[in-house]
């Protein structure tokens, strides 16, 4: 017998050898600034990646009470970039060791098996998310109360968790931009992809940086809510074609989300922050309530949402007439067989020339 022939690997550091080995070398990466904790000469520098910076204690009412916040600054980049490597492992594990399991016994076609893989990845991201941020609003009081959405603004001084939460936010769309090439997405998938990857970036990152961090938390904690329930529904869909019931609730919760965002966003930025004490633009203070801030925040929400809600009604819209195509032949193939006459059904029974009996027996022939 001959030895069997083993298959090259690809050369160090080549376009094939990143695609398949970028979860390991994230992983290397990542370890290796967990390991310079370890040492005192790259303790100090290492901290930055993995720790949230720029914390500020204050005391309450002289008291020995002490309350920690969180500002932001350039070195959240560094932690940015950190939290973005244990996404792209946390992607690699989801997608060995759960999605590529169940798509072995699914059978999918090309197709259906990349959308299966974006809904699987990202029902874990908004499920995690959902909790993570409903856990913060209701630790919050702005929830109850909507003017502390504009109140006191700037909201430069952030809880340890309303900060790690934004930080994970984009460190996770930051990665999901890479995985679109590390996952080798198809050409007519990648535009959609990214077109929604970088509206996330966008929103969560200039809420991050204009200190609208409550606005930002109270619209992002129902928005991923609608998009869970319609890849989870996505998900139920490509196991099994008859359950479309999830589909109804997300179509139904989709509008109330829209019509919620465009609610609190005219408040804010049209009402809210309009007649707040302290209006003026300053970057050291954290302070952008000025007019063309404002008009620009609330037209990039409007127009967003106008086209969120005109891909929805283009996508029911084709579902609905692709519905009724379907509808149409069953009708008239049910419509051929009722209009059949009673001249026709008396022909049927007459064979040459003779009148067939209704037991079936031939006729009698004649001389």
């Amino acid at each position: 017998m001959g030895l069997r022939r083993k298959g090259r690997s690809p050369p160090v550091l080549s376009p094939e050898f990143v695609l398949q080995n970028h979860a390991d070398a994230a992983s290397y990466l990542a370890v290796g600034i967990l390991l310079g904790l370890m040492f005192e000469v790259t303790a100090k520098y290492v901290i930055i990646f993995i720790t949230v910076q720029y914390n500020v204690t204050y005391t309450i009412d002289d008291k020995s009470e002490h309350v920690n916040f969180y500002e932001y600054g350039p070195k959240d980049i560094a932690t940015i970039f950190f939290y973005m490597l244990i996404a792209i492992i946390l992607h690699a594990v989801i997608q060995d060791y759960i999605l590529d399991k169940i798509n072995r016994r699914l059978h999918l076609s090309k197709t259906k098996h990349s959308k299966f893989n974006e809904s699987g990845q990202l029902v874990f991201f908004y499920l995690f998310s959902f909790v993570w941020g409903a856990s913060i609003l209701n630790a919050e009081e702005f929830t109850v109360n909507p003017t502390l959405l504009w109140k006191d603004y700037p909201h430069s001084r952030m809880l340890f968790q309303v900060k790690f939460f934004y930080i994970c936010q984009i460190a996770y769309w930051l990665h999901a931009l890479l995985e679109l090439y590390f996952q080798k997405i198809r050409k007519e998938d990648i535009p959609r992809q990214l077109c929604y990857i970088c509206l996330y970036i966008a929103h969560i990152s200039g809420a991050y940086i204009l200190n609208l961090q409550r606005l930002g938390l109270i619209l992002m904690v129902p928005h991923y809510l609608v998009e869970l329930i319609f890849h989870a529904s996505r998900l139920f869909y490509f196991s099994d074609e008859n359950k479309q019931k999830g589909f109804t609730v997300w179509a139904l919760l989709f509008v109330m989300v829209r019509l919620l965002t465009l609610t609190l966003s005219v408040l804010t930025f049209g009402f809210g922050l309009a007649k707040v004490e302290n209006p003026g633009f300053s970057i050291a203070d954290g302070n952008f309530n000025v007019l063309s801030v404002r008009i620009s925040c609330l037209g990039a929400v409007c127009l967003t949402q106008a086209w969120m809600m005109w891909k929805f009604i283009t996508f029911q819209l084709k579902k609905w007439r692709e519905h009724i195509k379907k509808q149409i032949p069953k009708k008239k193939i049910t419509n051929t067989k009722n209009k059949l006459t009673t001249k026709e059904l008396n022909r049927a029974n007459v064979i040459n020339g003779a009148a067939k009996p209704e037991d079936g027996a031939s006729p009698r022939i004649r001389k």
